[in-house]
């Protein structure tokens, strides 16, 4: 018996400030980084554009835009490599990371 998803994907879906604002919520483990966490979260689960209003709120609020994961990487340079990550890309150095 095969498995289904229990969601799909939800495409088009409306990103107001209220709902962008919310990945605010989303804690890291111990392991993590707090501020490469919200980058991580925001990134998979946003549309290029809802990111960027993100990185704006995440620097009016003093996050560290060039956050480590474990292993000494910013989240700019997690991405580099990704097929569909040149909005992203463009976003965050425009905000400052390197």
């Amino acid at each position: 018996m095969a498995l289904k998803k229990d969601k799909e994907k939800v495409l088009g879906e409306f990103f107001d400030d209220e709902r962008i604002r919310s990945f605010f919520e989303y804690e890291s483990n111990d392991t993590e980084n707090a501020d490469f966490h919200l980058l991580e979260k925001a990134y998979r689960g946003m549309i290029a554009e809802n990111f960027g209003t993100f990185v704006r709120f995440f620097l009016e609020a003093e996050k560290d835009i060039n956050a480590c994961n474990h292993t000494g990487d910013t989240f700019l340079h997690t991405i580099k490599t990704h097929k569909q990550a040149e909005e992203y890309i463009n976003t965050l150095e425009k905000a400052g990371a390197h």
